[in-house]
């Protein structure tokens, strides 16, 4: 399943009012595109969105009984916002322990029409460019390429903080960028590495199905 590229442009619109207009479970600072959509392809097979979010240290934890007992859910108050549980309950995620899941929480909020659409949501504390530095270095000390995240990424919001001119290259697909393996090779890759990490990088991407969601902490 792929998404014509005027629908997936839409779709990150409607991701980005979305984090600027309602209650998050955590706070938002950057949203990014990357992979397919910045590369201006037309269909995509996959739309890839990078969020940053910041970690909720304080917020009201004398509320995670309450939402224990009434969701199932522990942690609200703590790792989520409740005052985004008690208007959005019906996004509220958890881990296979039972507890909050941050990132699962957002991808509920922010991708909630059709489990099928082929989307992928990242969730890090980190931005992008760290995230991506981050993620390669210990993809080369393991020799573990899958979870590279894919360099070339456009950011369209930061800080409260729409880029129109960002959006309007993105609607026009005018983002110049290098093919993966070249973007892996001025990251420090060298030629046979590169090429092999992006083969390894698009085989994992291939078999991936529906909407997706992967949290991570740097």
């Amino acid at each position: 399943m792929s998404m014509d590229r005027a629908a997936a442009v839409e779709r990150v619109e409607d991701v980005v009012a979305t984090v600027e207009e309602e209650t998050m479970p955590v706070p938002v600072r950057e949203v990014w595109v990357y992979g397919d959509v910045a590369l201006g392809l037309d269909p995509i097979e996959r739309l890839d969105i990078y969020v940053t979010k910041d970690i909720l240290l304080k917020d009201a934890p004398e509320r995670s009984e309450e939402f224990q007992r009434s969701h199932g859910v522990d942690g609200v108050g703590k790792t989520v916002r409740a005052a985004w549980a008690d208007e959005y309950p019906e996004y509220l995620r958890a881990n296979t322990n039972g507890h909050a899941a941050p990132e699962k929480c957002l991808a509920a909020h922010l991708l909630p029409d059709d489990e099928d659409e082929p989307i992928h949501l990242e969730v890090c504390n980190a931005s992008f460019d760290d995230n991506v530095t981050q993620r390669l270095q210990g993809a080369m000390a393991r020799d573990d390429y899958e979870q590279i995240l894919d360099p070339r990424g456009a950011c369209l919001w930061v800080d409260g903080q729409r880029s129109e001119e960002a959006f309007e290259k993105l609607r026009n697909g005018d983002f110049v960028l290098p093919t993966l393996s070249g973007a892996l090779e001025m990251l420090g890759m060298d030629d046979d590495e590169a090429d092999e990490a992006a083969d390894a990088v698009r085989a994992y991407r291939e078999r991936q199905e529906g909407a997706t969601v992967r949290g991570d902490v740097v």
